[in-house]
């Protein structure tokens, strides 16, 4: 075994840093000197990589051009308080207050505002007054009319901290230009800009919060939030370039070197301990730590140890140590507890950490996390069958970080990993192919850390990679999301289902998001304009801005940071898992809603039609606990231009307009912003038509078969544009457009009778795989749901019955349910079933079919094929199967690991002579009842 495994990260550092180069050696975070020749041809020989470069130089030319006219050009731009030189900072919680007290040197302008949303543009360098520092506050193009005017710092966003990122991002240029060139004017250039700043920081405070809120303890040097302080990669990339250059200019670095270790020291002691925060700060901690000598060339003993320490092993109160925050990662399923863009690039912050600290020690630091691997395959569950993550919570629909891959690749290839960089290569070839992905650099981790080139040779489509690295169903209990996937290329059907679990989550009860004919149909709406915008605060992350049930109009919780998951009480296949049976996969979840103390409960099915195109159940039941006076609504956004309504004769509905839907009323804020608000009563079951058209294609059409209720109120409305969607996941016309939704509201209880629909989106002009919907209940049994789908033959129906619970029962003529749901495909006028699917069953009859369970419900599914009958199951059961005229036992084939392991005849029932028996002692996978030779 490895000496590796038994020592700390910190410490295999500690012992391989002799090896690391002579004290003092810069530079070093991203490349030594000695690497310099062989990255100088490689610049030459590598399109991508001199591409960036050239790139660089052509953008640093006209700064320079106009530096040599102005030596202070560029420097007078910096955000700083050139007259009142002031070293002390006050926040009023987000917002900047005031500057006092007097500096020797002028000081570095704090930033405006932890809302990043403001009606000012962030001006152009050229636009920027030189040495600013005016009472009026800055000077600002307003967004909507292009008026300028002065603003008051805190109504600025983050435009101040912007400004000086992106100068010191110039100087970090001017420095990786200098070292590949040897060029003295770009040292010339970055050098005094780079001590204006690190003098003005060195004499200027932390910021202090005159109410003294929890904002004290999140922020930077120069930013609201400790994660943000990006300005320290700049300056950290500057000085290990121009290191050699300043000990040339005989430059006193102390000030630097203390700038540096204050802003470790600030990142420490503040932050969020239980999020990503502790992982973004350790990425900047990384950066300081790499850059610093060894603790004993300071006075404080603050160096590499000292941070490195503070990153890997140690916690504080406000910055867990890295081997600490990874505990937080579901070690079975490799998910982050965040919505999936915050999870992803969880997964990146982890990456560029784990590699530069390994491009110091070369010791696989990879290996030591293990997590993180894991993690960057299992995101591939968040995928859409186009190849985009889901939207809940503040999610957008992207494409997954391809930098994930390509550091998981360069590590593959630095230590012979072989075949897993080749799986590595064939996934960003299929994003380029796709057009999801251009392999170039824009920045220097990508520019030093990339392979030159991908292998080409294992060459696939997304489909089929998507296929081999996500499963049918998938289960993320840490996020409270249940995934299930049916069908390929044009006919792929996916249903996400989602609470409130985990950080960066919204007030949604159990909500959906639905993708078919190639587009996220049903999207989630992802988040505001920032998180303390009214928009963001009274829709985006609330009950109406979700596929979901709001129960009398006031459904609601703590959003962000919840703690709101659903039970998963039933599922089908099990999570990550593959079935036999693969024409149904279905979860059925359970929550209670916290604001009106009621319970509800969904069920999500996708069933595959025979013409392949699967269509979409869902039975969504809720009911306040306390009896008396309630209201539920059902809402559901789905992209189109048009939003219509048919009876079950075919006849469109006429909606009158309506000014209901409102906080007026009693509803929650988020009803206000519904638009263009229409209703309609009726107590027949109706269909809704969203219709998408675009240029030269067939009109995308997603039809809702909704099943009717006493005096059923059904409203069409135009929500805000979803900001989830992206042109990946929506057509591009319908992006930034209102998103169209129905909401299907009753004054009373949705339980014993729920809102029941099924989704049936098909083509224009293709084989649309559903002719009708009927929905019915037992009289005697008003929970259950009867469900009968007419498929496009209209001579085969898909017969589902639907039941609250495992306990309860459903009972009619040649019909016994006892246990949660059935579907029974068959020939309209006959009883040969086509496929018989039970889950969460005790005891089920269809005329002379029957299934028992031995001990608890069972899954079972049982499939006719040209020799007899496929059958699957969880559990023990015994099956009853109906005697053909032939009066021929069949023959039982049980099978392990595609090997036949045992076979049998069946057994006449004792108590029905035109029934055989057979009895599975166990689960299987694979059994066969043959009933031919």
């Amino acid at each position: 075994m490895s000496l590796k495994v038994f020592l700390t990260p910190l410490l295999w550092f500690f012992l391989c840093y002799p090896a690391l180069g002579q004290h003092g050696e810069h530079p070093r975070i991203y490349i030594k000197d000695q690497s310099r020749s062989d990255f100088i041809k490689s610049i030459e020989t590598v399109s991508w990589k001199k591409a960036f470069v050239e790139e660089k130089k052509e953008r640093l030319a006209k700064y320079i051009e106009l530096w040599e006219e102005d030596p202070e050009w560029l420097v007078s731009r910096l955000q700083m308080n050139w007259n009142t030189k002031h070293n002390k900072v006050f926040l009023n919680e987000g917002d900047f207050s005031h500057s006092e007290g007097t500096a020797p040197v002028p000081t570095v302008r704090f930033s405006g505002s932890r809302d990043w949303a403001t009606d000012y543009k962030s001006p152009k360098l050229e636009d920027i007054i030189p040495y600013s520092d005016d009472p009026k506050g800055i000077y600002l193009e307003r967004k909507d009319n292009q008026k300028k005017e002065w603003v008051a710092p805190s109504e600025t966003g983050n435009i101040i901290e912007k400004i000086n990122d992106r100068i010191l991002e110039l100087v970090s240029d001017a420095a990786f230009l200098y070292w590949v060139t040897g060029e003295k004017k770009y040292a010339d250039f970055a050098s005094p800009v780079f001590f204006t700043y690190i003098d003005g920081m060195y004499h200027r405070e932390a910021p202090i919060d005159i109410e003294n809120s929890g904002q004290q303890r999140i922020s930077g040097l120069a930013t609201f939030e400790v994660i943000h302080e990006r300005i320290v990669v700049s300056l950290v990339t500057s000085y290990d370039f121009l290191h050699d250059y300043f000990k040339d200019k005989n430059k006193n670095l102390d000030n630097t070197i203390t700038v540096f270790q204050r802003w470790g020291d600030q990142i420490i002691v503040n932050g969020i301990p239980d999020n990503n925060w502790n992982l973004f700060q350790a990425r900047f901690l990384t950066y300081i730590a790499l850059v610093l000598d060894d603790n004993s060339s300071y006075k404080n003993k603050k160096g590499r140890e000292y941070f490195l320490k503070h990153t890997f092993d140690v916690s504080t109160e406000r910055q867990l140590a890295l081997k600490e925050s990874l505990l937080v990662y579901d070690a079975e399923n490799g998910i982050w507890p965040e919505s999936a863009s915050y999870s992803v690039h969880v997964i990146t912050t982890l990456l560029r950490i784990i590699t530069l600290l390994d491009n110091a020690t070369n010791t696989n630091e990879l290996a030591t996390y293990p997590i993180v691997e894991k993690a960057v395959f299992a995101a591939f569950q968040y995928l859409f069958p186009s190849g985009y993550i889901v939207g809940f919570g503040d999610s957008k629909h992207s494409i997954l970080p391809p930098e994930n891959f390509e550091l998981l690749l360069a590590n593959y290839k630095k230590y012979g990993t072989s075949e897993k960089g080749k799986i590595i290569s064939t996934l960003l070839n299929e994003l380029i192919s796709n057009g999801q992905y251009t392999r170039e650099a824009s920045n220097y981790f990508e520019l030093f850390f990339y392979v030159d080139a991908l292998e080409k040779d294992s060459l696939s489509n997304q489909g089929e990679t998507l296929e081999k690295l996500t499963s049918p169903t998938f289960y993320a209990p840490n996020v409270s999301l249940f995934n299930q996937r049916m069908g390929s290329d044009d006919n792929s059907v996916m249903v996400s289902t989602f609470g409130s679990f985990g950080n960066h989550a919204h007030a949604n009860g159990i909500a959906i998001e639905l993708f078919a004919n190639n587009y996220v149909l049903g999207p989630d709406m992802g988040r505001g304009p920032s998180y303390w915008h009214p928009h963001h605060r009274e829709y985006f992350s609330r009950f109406p801005a979700h596929n979901t049930v709001i129960v009398d109009g006031i459904s609601d919780y703590y959003a962000m940071r919840s703690y709101h998951p659903f039970k998963l009480d039933y599922s089908f296949p099990k999570s990550e898992e593959n079935a036999t049976f693969d024409k149904v996969t279905f979860s059925k979840v359970s929550f209670l809603e916290p604001k009106t103390i009621s319970k509800q409960q969904r069920f999500t099915a996708i069933v595959k039609s025979p013409t392949e195109k699967p269509y979409v159940v869902d039975v969504f039941r809720s009911k306040r606990q306390q009896e008396g006076k309630q209201k539920h609504e059902y809402f559901y956004h789905n992209l189109g231009q048009s939003l219509t309504f048919k009876s079950s004769k075919g006849k469109e509905f006429a909606l009158s307009l309506t000014d209901q839907l409102s906080s007026k009323l009693g509803d929650a804020k988020g009803y206000d912003y519904f638009k263009d608000k229409k209703k309609f009563v009726t107590s027949d079951d109706i269909q809704a038509f969203f219709r998408i058209t675009e240029k030269n294609q067939p009109d995308n059409l997603m039809k809702v078969w909704i099943k009717g209720d006493e005096k059923q109120q059904i409203y069409s409305v135009n929500g805000p544009p979803s900001k989830a969607i992206t042109s990946g996941t929506a057509p591009k016309e319908l992006i930034n457009e209102p998103l169209p939704a129905f909401i299907i509201k009753r004054e009373k209880a949705a339980w014993e009778n729920p809102f029941a629909l099924v989704f049936n989106p098909y083509i224009e002009g293709n084989e649309n795989p559903i002719s009708n919907v009927a929905f019915s209940t037992i009289e005697k049994y008003p929970t259950t749901q009867l469900i009968e789908v007419e498929l496009k033959d209209k001579k085969t129906v898909d017969h589902i019955t639907l039941n609250a619970s495992v306990s309860d029962i459903a009972e009619r003529k040649y019909f016994y349910q006892k246990g949660l749901v059935s579907i029974i495909r068959k020939l309209k006028e006959s009883n040969e079933i086509r496929f018989l699917f039970l889950s969460g069953m005790e005891k089920f009859e269809y005329h002379d079919w029957s299934i028992i369970t031995s001990v608890e419900a069972a899954t079972v599914s049982i499939e006719l094929t040209e020799e007899g009958y496929q059958i699957e199951n969880d559990k023990p059961v015994t099956i009853g199967i109906p005697i053909g005229k032939d009066r021929k036992m069949a023959e039982l084939q049980l099978f392990e690991d595609g090997k036949l392991v045992s076979s049998r005849k069946a057994v006449v029932s004792r108590s029905n002579p035109n029934k055989m028996k057979i009895k599975l002692s166990k689960a299987y996978s694979n059994a066969k009842l043959l009933l031919k030779e």
